[in-house]
């Protein structure tokens, strides 16, 4: 799979600076929700840019025609870019060394400047627009403090980047920090893997490239590689970045364009120059291109799932100010019982009692002049028993709520994965049999059965299409002795190995981590992690939908998803 990586970001942010610097937007376009095209006016020449954070496919890069509406609902983003955007100069196109992340400086003759940044990061990609003082206007993916406390993407806040990665970065590596880092690792660790544990900045394509270049062979183990060597072919690789000079390449095996990148391509089929990465990655992307049929019921189903999302979030945000901390509860309580005690102390119109409770700080208990000390004292009861109440039920409301959201997830990748009328309307149905429709749809042709893939071993794996094909194949199907799999941490499907009674050899549990990885919103990532357990492990969720499950014991490999 082709790698927008740090090279090709590096690469595009050059080609945009060239194409671009200068020009004026002249329209802002969303082609799909997870895209934004613009048109700029630079140098007596029409140029247009597409930003994509689609989970598989995000990307920046020029287009050679001008980008079509394909919303039916303008985002907020898209609003607030006609407002900011059009008629503003681009003042520059940068990005920070070894990152992912293109930096769009903008200058508008009314509302003064501001930045469109596009984070390529997977199925974290974002594209965001920040005003001159780096506070976010708004971006197509919110992200709130539930999903990620550390790094808020939401109106209003500063905008930080992502943090940068715990790797020496390449123009800082020694041929001595790669002996040293490679000295930790086991001889035969394939050099590529190696490579991207150590330095910033390269992906798994780049990694291999260099252990061809370095050692001949992109699966050449660490103890095959000369330190020195090394370095050398590292810092070629990015030499372009400060040169400037780039040399883009398609690789093909047979008529199928498996790979672009800003260099010459070695180990990948065959490779050919091509004039600018832009045009790689659109020969990539372009290739085998359709148009969905099912567009118009995919996009129905998708806003139903977003306002059941919304819907629970504002439940969750309602339930998380009906919290009270455990410290408030015991306050509430510890006042009532003090102004009991006390009572004869407080004084017609007093407003606050200060009790010594032998605590560093005294307890302030505050009054309502208008009452006795005993109305009071009944007052701070009467709210220790609600919070007490809140404490004991809300945290069961809000796991529910999470579980819920986690279902939706779920049902979002199954939308994004479904191939057929059958397997969309599966989804709905499923949305309905959770509560979140009106009225229940009407029944559909079933759709295709779980998957099924047979080794050359002769074991069987099978794979869910959704939710229920997950409960069906873990519960009715699988032995508590078959293997169960599933891509760590994220929605995905349940694959199950058929054991048969026989032992299951590491090529077959490799295969079927392969496809969990794969049928995953993980399957844009170049490695992805895999739990493997015994299915008798498995349990239900207690009070989940079809397909929750909790598991223990696990085992986990890390693999490259492939269908």
């Amino acid at each position: 799979m082709a790698a927008f990586d740090a090279l090709t970001t590096a690469s595009v942010a050059d080609e945009l600076q060239e194409k671009l610097a200068g020009g004026r937007i002249q329209d802002v376009v969303q082609p799909d929700p997870q895209s934004i095209g613009l048109e700029v006016y630079a140098r007596h020449t029409r140029q247009y840019v597409l930003f994509s954070i689609h989970p598989q496919e995000a990307r920046v890069h020029l287009i050679d025609q001008r980008p079509r509406r394909g919303v039916e609902v303008p985002s907020p983003l898209l609003l607030l870019l006609r407002k900011y955007a059009i008629g503003a100069r681009i003042d520059c196109v940068t990005h920070p060394p070894y990152e992912r992340i293109l930096r769009v400086g903008i200058d508008h003759p009314e509302h003064g400047t501001g930045a469109l940044i596009a984070e390529i990061m997977g199925r974290r990609s974002n594209l965001i627009l920040v005003d001159g003082v780096g506070n976010i206007r708004d971006s197509l993916k919110r992200v709130g403090p539930d999903v990620n406390r550390v790094r808020v993407i939401l109106p209003g806040q500063p905008y930080y980047p992502p943090p940068p990665q715990d790797k020496l970065p390449p123009d800082q590596v020694t041929p001595q920090y790669l002996q040293e880092a490679f000295a930790n690792l086991g001889p035969r660790t394939p050099l590529w893997r190696a490579l991207v544990q150590t330095v910033a900045g390269i992906s798994s394509q780049a990694a291999r490239e260099l252990a061809v270049r370095s050692a001949g062979d992109p699966q050449a183990p660490v103890v095959a590689a000369d330190a020195y060597r090394l370095k050398e072919e590292l810092d070629a690789l990015w030499e372009p970045q400060h040169t400037g000079v780039w040399e883009p390449h398609i690789a093909r095996q047979g008529d199928t364009i498996v790979a672009y990148a800003p260099y010459r391509i070695t180990h990948l089929g065959q490779a050919t120059p091509v004039e600018s990465i832009s045009q790689a990655i659109v020969m990539y992307h372009a290739q085998g291109r359709h148009v969905d049929a099912y567009a118009g019921l995919r996009s129905k189903v998708a806003r139903e799932i977003a306002a059941a999302r919304e819907r629970l979030e504002r439940r969750q945000k309602a339930l998380r100010r009906q919290w009270v901390e455990p410290q408030e509860v015991q306050r509430l309580r510890q006042s009532g019982e003090w102004l009991l005690a006390l009572a004869h102390q407080v004084q017609p119109g007093q407003e606050e009692l200060i009790v010594d409770t032998g605590e560093v700080e005294p307890l302030r208990i505050a009054l309502d002049p208008r009452r006795s000390a005993v109305e009071n004292a009944q007052d701070y009861f009467t709210r220790y028993r609600k919070a007490q109440r809140a404490a004991e039920e809300i945290p069961r409301q809000l796991a529910e709520v999470e579980r819920d959201l986690a279902y939706l997830d779920q049902l979002v990748l199954e939308l994004e994965m479904a191939n057929s009328q059958p397997e969309i309307a599966a989804v709905r149905e499923a949305l309905a049999a959770a509560g979140y429709l009106p009225k229940k749809p009407r029944r559909s042709a079933p759709p295709p059965g779980p998957i099924k893939v047979t080794t050359t071993d002769g074991f069987a794996i099978l794979v869910g299409r959704n939710s229920r094909q997950n409960e069906e194949i873990t519960f009715r199907i699988a032995a508590p002795d078959d293997l169960w799999l599933h891509a760590r941490g994220v929605p995905g499907a349940h694959v199950i190995i058929r054991g048969g009674g026989r032992s299951i050899p590491p090529s077959v549990i490799q295969r079927a981590a392969e496809l969990a990885a794969y049928y995953s919103a993980a399957r844009g990532e170049p490695e992805v992690l895999v739990s493997v357990v015994p299915r008798r492990r498995v349990r239900r969720l207690p009070g989940g939908h079809p397909g929750q499950v909790t598991y223990t014991g696990e085992e986990t490999v890390r693999v490259h998803p492939r269908p």
